[in-house]
Formats: structure tokens, C-alpha cells, sequence
């Protein structure tokens, strides 16, 4: 069904205003009953529902500011309508330490985004979810050390002063963090073009490889009949397979022919190597790891990446490469030269064995990289950067920012990070109403009116709770989306999901704005027994007008509540969530709703400050315009104000309760009213994964169960 609706309007029971271009083209729906709530009035616009096959059901999280570590959402867009992207030759940095440009990558690969760890920022692996290309106005953004992006307006890096736009205005709708010519930003610094891996390359490597982590040689005896025989031998053995198969492959380009053997096979890993005895190909082998004369670029950087595979090593921010023999040690110091490396040898003397020389390379990360980048050595664990902070002294400040004039295919992607590195800088992907941008879907009205469902849920929940490898951890149920959707009624995805939980004693929490979930008390109290199950409504205004035009086929406020009263008198321990809380709009309901709550008895409380993340902050300005125009502007000062200057912060610790005096006035009123009300007086119950019984995969042997 394509898009129909571009401009902005209001529509009857829809929160979104608009609907901006999504980034995908879309396959067909079918149009469906949507089931939702008798008491809201119709929608002007039709529901439509599309199946989605997913291999995992799970998702991880490892946010600090989340209190969950996995979650399931069954459902991908709402109906309860609350209201970036690079050149495809971008190169992105992979985890194997090489780059690939973005338009080649797919979901699953793995590259490096960044995560908070304590209170630093680390680079760290993580996996390409999903990859999407669009045609839209270009901008070229140049740094100070010659790197040049070329991006779309509304893609973010993260700077010094946190993450920014391309584009932007100080006032006026379109006002958002933007960078400057004097916005500095953050990352590992430009990506170095690798050297040609040509011939002379394929021999710079052998011979580092060889003479660091091979024997060859010509041994001579007399024969018991006095004649003297001479015995060659060649044979390379190193720890990692993608050193070997490397080489095997380039000594056979060089008429040099081996055999792959195994040895120590009684020991805890066997070893494997490739050798010969043939005379010819011991002496060719002798030929390509000869010294040259005057090495060229290329035999330098292939000797590089040799000898760093055969005696590197990369740990704690070091690169070193060691050796006994100082013509070796020699030749990497000249070839370093060569490439503008800055290197100091470390002596390091032994009573007993020789004494071996050690080559530091200096300039940390960003020195680094560019080593990896320029020789390209085979071994992948020897370049790699995780846990390494997110500090550089690469000159990456903003010295230009240009329109290119005319509309260009783009690419982004969505990482488990939420960001990448991208030639040298971090930026930042695509959450709710954004990831229905995978999808080529517009995160306004097509959020709301086009969902998905997620296909076989249950059984793909089954088959991985069956997992020899699964630890039990608490589920949340609807972290993104709400698990009860009008749909939810006919196709009943989040019922076998806990029919699912229920059969193997898993515990689960359930986060919902419907009443739809009393529909599952029979399974939520049969887990809350043994305390397994909990529950957190999410209540926003008690005004039925607001709620109308803020959540309009969401439930009342009066049957949220009920909701409250029916799962605590039926044991099943529940709580309220006031979220979002938008100042200046709802933030006076505060008290009344957590008094509210108490009464229907509650358990705990917990509240959410509005976040505006990316296209999320146009439509609730449309949507501020539209309903509170005298006001508007108020809320989003406040909003910016709790948010330190910004419409959103998306810094972990600080997203979900905002800073600022006016931040701490709200948490001190949060505080004093639930000790008032006695909510969360005895803290929330710790969930019991001791119960957890896996499910027995199709075919396996019984168990007898002892």
C-alpha cells in the first residue's frame, strides 16, 4: 500500500500530524479489523497489519539507565499514537580492525560502536541489525585533518559537547544541536588507505612472516657410504589460521608449493602448519624472504604486517613487535620510518636465552589504526580495539560544512550499540517510532497505522529458551512497543508468549497503557504464585480531554486504573509507570497520579521524562502547534532546559530524568510523594529464575527427571 498521506493534517484518533518520507520502498498490506477499544471514537484512517518473520525473539540490553537485560516486543509500531545517513563509500570500521565502506555491509556483521563502562566511553564490538540506503539532499562535512564525510542533514556525530546534527537553526522549528566550524568531534581519527597488496607486497610479507615465526634450512652428513647428502626443510607454523592460510596461498602464487600438516595432537590444541622438503621449493622459498636492496612501499608494508603476525602483539593500547635478531629489528624500525610511524626500542636482556629487542610504535589509537589500516596484517585478534577509551588527539574540528546541491543515494544502518565509526568519527543510528524507518516506513502517522507482528513468536521464544547455552534472566514484555495492541485482541502473539513463559517458570514483566492485559490474569497470576510475573501500567494524564489528543486509541486513564486494582486483588504485583512526563503539560499530575495509583493499589512507582530522539522532536512540535499553541513554546524551554540546552540528551544516566534545577525539583516531588503514598517503601521483589524449567527441543531424549 503506498503512502498517501504527506502533509500535515489532523486525523480523528491518530496523535501524528504528518507523515515524512520513510527510507524504504514497501511491499503490500492487507487491511484488517484493528479490534481497538469501543469507547474511543473511529479512525479516519484504515489499520493495517503485516507479518514479520524474526529468528530471535530476545533482545539484549545493556543500557544502565534500563532495568532490564532482555526484552520482547511482539509488535513493531503502535496504534496508541503517542506522538541519518552517509555516502555509500563511507568506510566503516570493522571488528576484525580492517574497514569496509557502508553500502557493503549487512545485518550481522560485526564492527565497533562505543558503550559507557563506568564512567568511560569504550570503543566496543557490536552488530549490524540492519542496513538501508536513500536518495536525499547531500552535505560534504570537512575536518581538520582532510577527512571529508559526505552525509544527509539529519545524521548526528557525537562531538565534545555531546551529539549533533548536521543542520540546524538556534530558533524556530528547526531549531536542534547542529554543528558549527567550531564543533570538535570525537573518534579515532581518518582512516589510512591500505598499500596494494601486489606481488612485491605478497613477498614483504612472506619474508616477515617467515623469519619470524618459520625455520628453513640446508643441512649436510656423509652417507654410510662415505657420499655426502643434503637435507632442506621448510616449515611455518603459527598460532592463528588466517596467518597460514594466508601464506600458503601467496607462496603457491610464487611457484612455491607446501603441505598442511597437523602436530601435537595429544595436547590441548593441536597445532597446525604447512611445510616442505622439495629442494626447488625450499630454495624459492629462500629466494622471496631475501633482503632486497631498496625495498619499494609495498615490500615494506607487507614486511610489516609479517612480522607484526608472526611476533606483534596489541594489548592494553600497545603495539609492540619483538625479535632477537637485530637486522630484523632493523628493517621494521626503517620501514616504520618510511610511513611516518614514530617507534622507540625497548632492550629487554636474559642471564639465560638472548636477549630480545622490543619495537614500540608510538601515537596511541590513532597511530595505531592507521598501522593496521596501512599493512593490513592477517591475524584479526591483533587488531583489536575494544575496551580502549574514546580519547584521540586527532584533529577532527569542523572546518567546513556545504550543501552539495542535489539529492545523492545515502546509506545508515542500526547497530546494538546505537553508533559506529565511521572514517574516524563516531556516529550515531537509528528507537519506537524510529525503527519503523527499517521497514521504509515514515515514523509519523505509518507508525501508527501500519504494524507489525511478529510471526511465530512463541515457538521462536521456545526454541531459544531451549538452548543449551541460555541463562534464565528476567523478560520485559512490550520495552518498545505496547504488547496489547488493538490487534492483539484477534491475533493473541502476547498471550502464547507467556503460555510460553508460564510452561517453563520463567519470569517476566509486562509494560502496558491497556486494560487488554486482564484479558491474561489466569496466566499472569498462575507466575505470580511463584513470584514469577509482575506488571507496570503506564499512566500518563487522568485529564480524559489530554489523554484524547496525546494518546487517542490508548485506554482511558479510569481503565488503567482498574487494571491496577484488578491484577494486585488477584496477586499480581503491579505498578505504575508516569511516563512520559512532559513539563509544563502533564508534570502538574504528578502527586494525583501517584496518589491515584496508591489507591488502586499499587505497588511501586516509577516516572520517564519526555525524550524527543530523533525525527521524534518535528512531530511533537507539530503536535504542540497544533493542540497547545499558546504553550508551546513553554514546554519545549522547559524540555531544553531539563535536558542541558538540548531538545534531546541521549547520554546514559541522564535520558530518563533530565538535569537541571527544575530535574531536581521533579525527582525531590517524585520522592516525597511516594514516601507519602508508601510506594516502593519496601522495594520491588527480586524475580526467581530458579523455577526455570527449559522447554525439551522436537526429537530430544527424555530426561528421567532425578
Amino acid at each position: 500500500m503506498p503512502r498517501k498521506i504527506i502533509g500535515r493534517h489532523v486525523f480523528t484518533g491518530r496523535g501524528a500530524l504528518s507523515n515524512p518520507p520513510g527510507r524504504f520502498d514497501l511491499q503490500q498490506f492487507s487491511t484488517v479489523d484493528d479490534g481497538w477499544y469501543t469507547e474511543e471514537e473511529p479512525s479516519a484512517i484504515e489499520t493495517t497489519l503485516e507479518p514479520e518473520r524474526a529468528k530471535e525473539i530476545i533482545t539484549t540490553n545493556d543500557s544502565p539507565d534500563v532495568p532490564f537485560e532482555q526484552s520482547i516486543n511482539p509488535y513493531r509500531g503502535c496504534e496508541h499514537a503517542c506522538p541519518y545517513c552517509m555516502s555509500g563509500d563511507t568506510p566503516v570500521l570493522m571488528a576484525n580492525g580492517a574497514t569496509k565502506p557502508i553500502a557493503k555491509l549487512r545485518p550481522g556483521d560485526r564492527i565497533f560502536g562505543t558503550a559507557l563502562r563506568g564512567r568511560c566511553v569504550r570503543y566496543v564490538q557490536t552488530v549490524v541489525l540492519a542496513q538501508w540506503c536513500v536518495l536525499k539532499p547531500a552535505y560534504r562535512v570537512s575536518l581538520e585533518d582532510g577527512t571529508q564525510l559526505t552525509v544527509g542533514a539529519d545524521h548526528r556525530f557525537l562531538t565534545e559537547r555531546g551529539w549533533k546534527f548536521i543542520t540546524g537553526t538556534e530558533q524556530g522549528r528547526r531549531r536542534r544541536p547542529h554543528l558549527t566550524l567550531s564543533s570538535g568531534l570525537l573518534g579515532t581519527g581518518a582512516f589510512s588507505a591500505p598499500v596494494q597488496q601486489d606481488s612485491s607486497y605478497r613477498s614483504g610479507y612472506l619474508c616477515g612472516l617467515i623469519r619470524g615465526d618459520g625455520t628453513i634450512g640446508l643441512e649436510g652428513h656423509r652417507g654410510a657410504d662415505g657420499r655426502r647428502l643434503e637435507q632442506t626443510w621448510f616449515r611455518l607454523a603459527p598460532c592463528d589460521q588466517e596467518a597460514l592460510e594466508r601464506a600458503r596461498k601467496w607462496l603457491t602464487y610464487q611457484y612455491a608449493e607446501t603441505q598442511r600438516f597437523q602436530f601435537g595432537a595429544g595436547a590441548v590444541r593441536a597445532m597446525h602448519a604447512i611445510g616442505t622438503q622439495m629442494r626447488a621449493d625450499v630454495s624459492r622459498i629462500q629466494e622471496l624472504i631475501a633482503w632486497p636492496d631498496t625495498p619499494d612501499r609495498e615490500w615494506q608494508a607487507g614486511f610489516l604486517a609479517g612480522i607484526y603476525d608472526a611476533e606483534g602483539c596489541y594489548s592494553g593500547g600497545i603495539l609492540r613487535i619483538a625479535n632477537t635478531d637485530y637486522r630484523i629489528i632493523n628493517r621494521i624500525r626503517d620501514a616504520l620510518r618510511t610511513f611516518g610511524f614514530s617507534s622507540v626500542v625497548e632492550h629487554v636482556s636474559h642471564e639465560v636465552t638472548k636477549c630480545i629487542d622490543v619495537v614500540r610504535v608510538r601515537g596511541g589509537l590513532r597511530e595505531h589504526l592507521r598501522f593496521f589500516h596501512l599493512t593490513g596484517p592477517a591475524i584479526s585478534r591483533k587488531c583489536d580495539i575494544a575496551e580502549q577509551a574514546v580519547r584521540s588527539a586527532a584533529q577532527l574540528r569542523v572546518v567546513g560544512i556545504e550543501p552539495l546541491g542535489n539529492a545523492m543515494r545515502l546509506y545508515d544502518i542500526t547497530t546494538g550499540t546505537g553508533n559506529y565509526i565511521s572514517n574516524g568519527v563516531i556516529s550515531h543510528n537509528c528507537y519506537a517510532r524510529p525503527s519503523h524507518a527499517y521497514m521504509g516506513l515514515s515514523p509519523g502517522l505509518d507508525f501508527e497505522t501500519r504494524i507489525f507482528y511478529k510471526q511465530d513468536a512463541a515457538r521462536v521464544l521456545e526454541a531459544q529458551l531451549a538452548r543449551p547455552g541460555y541463562v534464565c534472566k528476567p523478560i520485559t514484555i512490550g520495552a518498545n512497543t505496547d504488547p496489547y495492541q488493538p490487534a492483539e485482541r484477534r491475533m493473541k502473539i502476547t498471550r502464547a508468549l507467556l503460555e510460553v513463559l508460564a510452561r517453563t517458570r520463567h519470569p517476566v514483566t509486562v509494560i502496558t497503557k491497556s486494560s487488554l492485559v486482564l484479558r491474561d490474569l489466569d496466566l499472569l497470576a498462575d507466575l505470580a504464585r511463584d513470584g514469577l510475573a509482575g506488571v507496570g501500567v503506564s499512566v500518563t494524564s487522568l485529564n480524559r480531554d489530554l489523554k484524547r489528543v496525546m494518546e487517542p486509541r490508548a485506554a482511558s486513564p479510569q481503565a488503567r486504573l482498574r487494571a491496577v486494582k484488578e491484577l494486585n486483588a488477584a496477586g499480581v504485583p503491579t505498578g505504575v509507570l508516569v511516563a512520559p512526563v512532559i513539563p509544563a503539560l502533564t508534570d502538574h499530575e504528578l502527586e494525583d497520579i501517584l496518589a491515584a495509583s496508591a489507591e488502586a493499589g499499587a505497588r511501586w512507582a516509577g516516572y520517564v521524562l519526555l525524550r524527543l530522539p530523533y525525527e521524534i522532536k518535528d512531530l511533537f512540535r507539530e503536535w504542540l502547534a497544533e493542540h497547545f499553541p499558546e504553550r508551546a513554546a513553554h514546554v519545549m524551554s522547559v524540555l531544553r532546559e531539563m535536558r542541558g540546552g538540548r531538545d534531546n540528551d541521549p547520554r546514559f544516566g541522564s535520558r530518563m530524568r533530565g538535569t537541571g534545577v527544575y530535574a531536581q525539583l521533579l525527582r525531590n516531588r517524585f520522592q516525597l510523594a511516594c514516601k507519602r503514598l508508601n510506594l516502593n517503601a519496601s522495594g520491588r521483589d527480586v524475580p526467581n529464575t530458579k523455577l526455570f524449567r527449559p522447554p525439551t527441543p522436537p526429537g530430544a531424549q527424555m530426561t528421567l527427571g532425578l
